[in-house]
């Protein structure tokens, strides 16, 4: 997909990924970019059209769709971690994990797919996780709710190819967010400091997705841990594990 003078919506653009999103639409000639967030006086960027849009609340996601007819390309990327485990985690945490990530995906595409068909087909990109493929011990509910919004990505990818919808997953690891940035601060102060150079650039991150859907790849692998994530899936089931260079935190 070509997305200079494409018209971009993204989910979750008042910080971190979503934010770099929005931006390096912009920066490659997108000649619109709906930055969306819960909170849209959060969202400085100038050059975007600020959206309020909550993708948990039906009402919200439709009125998105109403007011953004003109999007060709869909990036969900709003997203919640609450470092919640499935056993003994709070269950209405776990709902909302669920919620975000798998129902509030859901509920954007539902929402935009006939959108992006009136507009010739477009593309949707959908932000998983190295932990769609492995489980990881204090954030099992994220876990689960990224695996199965990877399962959705591949579903909906069959539903929409007659329209010529492009559906894209990208899988990556631990990267310099606000809320990893405090995970490996919380990891450094109970003496398991992260490796040096773990964390990926957003900004690499992002740009490797948008290069992928402008060379109409449906699967994109970031990064190292997302390649070994996805090639373990023919072993037994195992943990993720922060590492590199021979190195295990």
């Amino acid at each position: 997909m070509r997305l200079r003078g494409a018209t971009a919506l993204v989910t979750g653009a008042s910080r971190d990924l979503g934010r770099h999103f929005a931006e390096e639409l912009l920066r490659r000639g997108a000649a619109k970019v709906y930055a969306t967030a819960r909170r849209p006086e959060l969202v400085d960027l100038p050059g975007a059209e600020v959206l309020a849009l909550d993708v948990t609340e039906p009402a919200s996601v439709a009125a998105a769709a109403a007011a953004a007819g003109d999007v060709d390309l869909l990036v969900n990327n709003a997203g919640v971690s609450l470092g919640v485990n499935l056993v003994d985690g709070d269950l209405d945490e776990i709902r909302l994990t669920l919620d975000t990530h798998v129902y509030g995906t859901l509920a954007m595409i539902r929402a935009f797919a006939p959108v992006l068909a009136e507009n010739g087909g477009g593309a949707i990109l959908n932000v998983l996780s190295v932990l769609s493929f492995q489980p990881y011990d204090g954030n099992n509910a994220y876990a689960v709710a990224k695996s199965a919004e990877w399962s959705l990505t591949n579903g909906v990818r069959l539903e929409l190819a007659d329209q010529g919808t492009l559906v894209t997953g990208l899988v990556f690891g631990p990267t310099a967010t606000t809320t990893m940035r405090a995970f490996a601060e919380r990891a450094a102060l109970a003496g398991g400091a992260l490796p040096d150079g773990v964390l990926n650039d957003p900004v690499d991150i992002v740009r490797t997705a948008l290069d992928g859907v402008e060379s109409g790849r449906t699967e994109i692998l970031a990064d190292h841990f997302a390649t070994a994530a996805k090639s373990s899936l023919a072993g037994d089931p195992r943990a993720f594990v922060v590492e590199t260079a021979g190195e295990t935190a």
